[in-house]
């Protein structure tokens, strides 16, 4: 279920809703006003290998291997 977040606009508390879909009503936790706005959402994915296809450089370290610190 994905995360959407929000602010409401009556007292500015940020929140977050996981939600089956983002177009279901939703109130502020703090004063249950329903005037929230969905904010932006920044996402991070960690580990894992580049995609195939990726144009990622090879190597690693400061450079991608392209100094002599390695």
């Amino acid at each position: 279920m994905p995360v959407y977040e929000y602010r409401c606009g009556a007292c500015g508390t940020e929140f977050e809703r996981y939600l089956s879909t983002g177009s279901a009503p939703v109130a502020c936790p703090s004063c249950a006003s329903a005037e929230v706005r969905r904010t932006l959402s920044v996402v991070a994915i960690r580990g894992g290998a580049a995609p195939a296809g990726s144009t990622a450089p090879a190597g690693g370290g400061c450079c991608a291997g392209g100094c002599s610190c390695h």
